[in-house]
């Protein structure tokens, strides 16, 4: 056997699978060309319990004892990975898929076979993940995460969590999030949603068209001619039948909690925030103000 101390040439990254074992890493390792024992894997046994996923090595080289040390110090590479508000699920997956090295189709197939929600089924946060997870176990873990925040809100507010009303909540929760230009205006923009279903309007919310694909696209006077989706909520009353993308906790406690107004109108002035009105003669006003 080598000396100890004698300089040791290894790959940069090594991947141990679980449950290995001394002896199969010591196999392992000798058909990839390591010119390792029985003695090491008496030595590696020895050095406590052996890890899971990769190793890495900052120099190529280093000494026998402390490349069979790091061997026990394996561990699967956490990526985080974060759902903005607002973003669909088609867009961050494909995000996700690319970070990751996984497949975008399987997981938009998985998501939709495991999701209760056609949209907003994750909630807008910042996760932590394996990056050996494939696309299922992928799915799996960022529902029951989400799942398990939005049982605990709807359990706090209604004692009760039914999906189909959840269902609701979310789709309002939705159009808020893209509507509104700060988390201030969040109960406003919800008030005002609330109050023209009442009265039977339309919506009428650019918001409403940024779904799927369209995530990041400028709503133009065609698109709004030719969406029959009902998400075009200028051609159709009352809420879309799917969330639009994803939300924040502060966008479902202000679909939840929305403010007590008679506001029917806003538009965005010259500061980038909203102006709420109750008419449409002062809303006329605030449109002609910021065209000046």
């Amino acid at each position: 056997m080598i000396p100890v101390n004698t300089p040791f040439i290894t790959e940069k990254k090594l991947f141990i699978p679980k449950n290995a074992t001394s002896k199969s890493i010591i196999t392992q390792l000798n058909t990839r060309g390591y010119d390792i024992g029985i003695i090491d894997g008496l030595i590696l046994s020895q050095m406590g319990k052996i890890g899971n996923g990769e190793v890495r090595f900052e120099e190529k080289i280093t000494n026998r004892i402390d490349f069979l040390y790091a061997l026990t110090k394996a561990k699967i590479p956490l990526f985080k990975i974060t759902l903005i508000p607002g973003e669909t699920t088609e867009i961050f997956l494909g995000l996700v898929a690319k970070k990751l090295d996984v497949n975008k189709s399987k997981l938009l197939s998985a998501y939709t076979t495991l999701s209760a929600y056609p949209e907003a089924g994750i909630a807008a946060d910042t996760y932590l993940v394996p990056k050996k997870m494939n696309e299922t176990k992928l799915m799996k873990f960022l529902l029951k995460s989400s799942e398990r925040a939005y049982k605990k809100l709807a359990i706090e507010n209604y004692d009760d969590y039914n999906k189909t009303q959840w269902h609701k909540i979310l789709i309002i929760a939705s159009i808020i999030q893209k509507e509104a230009a700060n988390n201030k205006e969040m109960p406003l923009i919800a008030s005002v949603i609330y109050n023209r279903l009442k009265k039977n309007m339309r919506l009428q919310m650019d918001g409403t068209l940024n779904y799927g694909k369209y995530s990041h696209s400028k709503v133009t006077p065609e698109r709004i001619r030719t969406d029959l989706s009902t998400f075009n909520t200028y051609k159709h009353k009352g809420l879309p039948s799917s969330p639009i993308g994803s939300v924040s906790i502060t966008a479902i406690n202000a679909t939840i909690k929305p403010a007590k107004t008679n506001y029917l109108y806003f538009m965005r002035n010259s500061k980038g925030v909203h102006d709420f009105t109750n008419t449409f003669k002062k809303h006329r006003k605030n449109i002609m103000k910021t065209k000046k």
